[in-house]
């Protein structure tokens, strides 16, 4: 590393923190904890409480029977004089029972700015210790719908905790596993195959989308007319009235669907009316499928792979693209399904019921210990697995056993981004693979969760063709952003225009299902989205935007900064945030936790936004306060630039 430039400038003023602390237990003839005091050390709440703050005194004094306050005093005193020999330390104090650390801010901010300044778009990447072959499967929608918004979290979520992870010096590799051999994907084949297999309309999976609806509505409308029948003759008042309500309802949906295309709707309601036994015919599909049946295979995967390029071109659209698309079909005809269904078949665990093959799952938890270590509530009892049905057809959770085994092959690391909902399942998978012997697998497989999104007045049900597509919600956002655009940045050309507004409604899209805790349900509503005064894309779109802009004006770089001069306290606190990056971006990534990496991000421009509004750059004087105030602004657009990149959002220059 060049002199003057450090990859993780707030880290060395933490170590020398953390060795000043060290010391003055030492001097005081205490035994320093067992844990690394650094982690002790924690940014405090208030600025007032120093840069960084502990809590040890606490601890220590209960152990020595004197008060934290006194203990406190002490050791900072001690500190205080290693402080004297320090780089980045300049003092310490007492408060409270803490012990609090101040930064020399003058001798901070010339190392993180000009570590930020000079590294650039490497700034902010600290390598990992132990570097891993990481496998990232995330988005994964079933190819039978366009991609709506519940999909869009996953895809943003996966794509955003990727980068982080490559951004920590992982090697990273995205999966998308395309779910071609389920009961769902031969509904569409099978509606698809009464119309006579049609040239989409129109993007194709939005035509597929409408084809698996109203083959769905047509299905669930017959067996509702069955069971109709049925109960009259038995004379159940009560489920006559049930059936009917719900016959009701999806004759609304039968309305809906007719009205946006009646010549397909009619033309499917005909060929299914003509059918004799539906469900036998999409159980046939399923079963010549899975055992590979060339007439299956074509019909299956043709349409798959139609509603698949539809979906490339709405990621794509979003920055974000796959380094491998498996099919779980292919898994299956790999005769690695069938490997596993025969290990453990002679694990114990196994048992037959009604011709299934079932996994007793709670059976595995007790007889290899496994509550504590997968975190299963006392008291649960974890349901079996279903392995296969009766007629010896595969379900897909034994199948997702069997791709895990494949992500493995050449990985440390799995992360599954799916919904919350699939606890249970990802649950399975991990009881699964221990009981194949496969435990170490189980610990490396991690089920990154998240909630759902919810956009209030709006019902989503992909079988009655009811739902938010990502492709019209990015369009909603491009148009409004377009509209906003010329409010704030008035005078763009129109080629400036549009392509600013694409940046913007894309990137608030993107933030709006990123910024929020992954266990939080998301609650889309655009006033918040296209926010360009705070918390939102947009807001950290243009405050790079600003900084950018003064830099232009400035019209030179700062030749003599003076970073003694920066005394303000939000130039401090601009300081500290730039120099904190590193360690930030760290712990989003290690944790999985892209939020993190918004809120911060949203703190920063909210500083330097303050800064801006109150303090001169440019015209400030002495030059050296100008130069120093310029080099600031400069770190900062490297921040943001790199924080909104980390997240797949655009940081426009101009706007």
């Amino acid at each position: 590393m060049q002199p003057g430039v450090a990859e993780d400038p707030f880290g060395l003023f933490r170590s020398e923190c953390a060795s000043a602390l060290r010391k003055a237990l030492s001097s005081l003839g205490l035994e320093a904890p067992r844990t690394d005091v650094g982690k002790k050390l924690v940014i405090p709440p208030k600025p007032e409480f120093g840069d960084l703050s502990t809590s040890l005194c606490f601890d220590l004094a209960k152990n020595l029977g004197v008060r934290p306050n006194e203990l406190a005093e002490e050791i900072a005193i001690k500190a205080g004089d290693v402080a004297e020999e320090s780089e980045l330390l300049k003092s310490v104090e007492a408060k409270g029972g803490y012990v609090n650390f101040w930064a020399d801010i003058a001798r901070l901010a010339e190392l993180a700015i000009s570590s930020a300044r000079s590294l650039g778009e490497r700034y902010g990447f600290l390598r990992a210790e132990k570097p891993l072959r990481v496998v990232v499967e995330h988005t994964s929608a079933n190819p039978i719908h366009p991609i709506h918004i519940g999909h869009g979290r996953n895809a943003i979520l996966g794509d955003a905790i990727a980068r982080l992870l490559r951004a920590r010096g992982h090697q990273v590799r995205t999966h998308f596993y395309v779910n071609d051999a389920g009961r769902q994907v031969a509904i569409l084949a099978y509606g698809y195959d009464k119309l006579g297999r049609p040239e989409p309309e129109g993007k194709p999976d939005h035509f597929f989308g409408f084809v698996y609806a109203a083959t769905s509505c047509i299905l669930a409308i017959r067996e509702l007319k069955t069971r109709l029948r049925m109960a009259e003759e038995a004379g159940d008042d009560k489920a006559v009235r049930e059936i009917k309500g719900a016959l009701d309802s999806w004759a609304f949906s039968a309305f809906e669907l007719r009205s946006r295309k009646p010549e397909l709707f009619e033309k499917l309601l005909s060929a299914i009316e003509g059918d004799e036994d539906p469900e036998a015919s999409i159980s046939e599909i399923v079963r010549a499928y899975e055992e590979r049946e060339e007439w299956a295979v074509r019909l299956v995967r043709d349409l798959c792979e139609r509603c698949l390029k539809g979906f490339e071109q709405t990621l794509s659209r979003l920055g974000i693209s796959f380094d491998r698309w498996d099919w779980e079909s292919d898994v299956l005809w790999s005769g690695l399904v069938s490997d596993v269904l025969a290990r453990l078949d002679v694990s114990g665990f196994v048992r037959r019921r009604a011709g299934a093959l079932e996994l007793d799952a709670e059976a595995v938890v007790r007889a290899l210990g496994l509550r504590e270590e997968l975190s299963i509530p006392e008291g649960f009892e974890v349901p079996p697995l279903t392995l296969t049905r009766s007629d010896g057809t595969t379900l897909y959770e034994i199948r997702d056993v069997a791709y895990t085994l494949v992500k493995f092959e050449d990985a440390d690391l799995v992360v599954n981004v799916i919904g919350a909902d699939q606890k249970l399942a990802q649950l399975h998978v991990k009881l699964a693979l221990c009981a194949l012997g496969e435990r170490e697998k189980a610990k490396k497989l991690l089920h990154f969760a998240y909630n759902l999104v919810r956009i209030p007045g709006a019902r989503m049900s992909a079988r009655r063709g009811r739902f938010i597509t990502l492709d019209g919600l990015l369009d909603e956002a491009v148009a409004r952003a377009y509209e906003e655009v010329p409010k704030h940045s008035p005078g763009l050309s129109e080629a400036e225009r549009e392509g600013v507004a694409e940046a913007v409604g894309i990137g608030a899209v993107k933030f709006a299902l990123i910024s929020v805790d992954p266990d939080k349900e998301v609650v889309f509503t655009w006033d918040k989205v296209l926010n360009f005064e705070a918390n939102s894309a947009p807001y950290l779109q243009y405050t790079h935007a600003r900084a950018c802009s003064i830099l232009r004006k400035a019209g030179r770089g700062p030749e003599e900064p003076d970073f003694k001069l920066l005394t303000h306290q939000l130039e401090r606190e601009l300081v500290l945030a730039i120099a904190r990056f590193p360690e930030v971006v760290a712990k989003a990534a290690d944790d999985m936790r892209p939020d993190v990496l918004a809120s911060f991000a949203l703190y920063l421009a909210d500083r330097f936004n303050s800064f801006y509004a109150s303090q001169p750059v440019i015209r400030a004087r002495p030059r050296g306060l100008s130069d120093a105030r310029l080099a600031l602004v400069g770190a900062v657009r490297v921040v943001l630039r790199n924080a909104l990149n980390l997240m797949g959002i655009e940081a426009p220059e101009r706007m």
